[in-house]
């Protein structure tokens, strides 16, 4: 059977990772980024659900958990042995400060040797033109994903 370039992609997308790790819970998702309208570095923190498919990680932020109210942040990740890159995109609050701003970047982090804190960096574009980037990491907090943990863990962080 010949698959070809596409379907030889789909096939290995499919594929756990060689350790067999699954990366699949509840993780608590922590970024600084720089304010230039304000000036300062903030924090921001969210619970994420990641779902593995083979290679693919899949993020969503839960709802209400997150350190910036009603600010959804949803990810988009390929994981090769320990090197997790991807996307992600967070819709701002509409009455917070950034009013309903989307912003969206990349993401590179190295996941450590017991595969319970992934850390990196993210990028992304700013509203001056600017291209910004700044710390990421991921810690696992519950590798449930029962819809018992999915409603514990749909709260701010504290």
């Amino acid at each position: 059977m010949d698959l070809g370039p596409e379907g030889i992609q789909a096939a290995t997308a499919t594929q756990p990772p060689p350790d067999g790790t699954n990366y699949s819970g509840v993780w608590l998702s922590r970024y600084e980024f720089f304010s230039s309208s304000r000036g300062e570095t903030f924090e921001a923190e969210h619970y994420v659900v990641l779902l593995q498919h083979g290679t693919r990680l899949t993020g969503q932020s839960l709802p209400g958990a997150s350190s910036n109210p009603d600010s959804p942040l949803t990810l988009d990740l390929t994981i090769d042995r320990s090197v997790v890159t991807g996307s992600w995109v967070e819709q701002t609050a509409a009455d917070g400060y950034y009013q309903g701003a989307r912003y969206h970047g990349a993401i590179q982090m190295l996941v450590e040797p017991t595969g319970r804190r992934m850390a990196g960096k993210w990028v992304g574009f700013g509203k001056d033109f600017d291209v910004n980037t700044g710390p990421w990491e991921l810690r696992l907090i519950d590798t449930s994903t029962s819809k018992a943990a999915l409603q514990e863990y749909s709260r701010p962080p504290q």
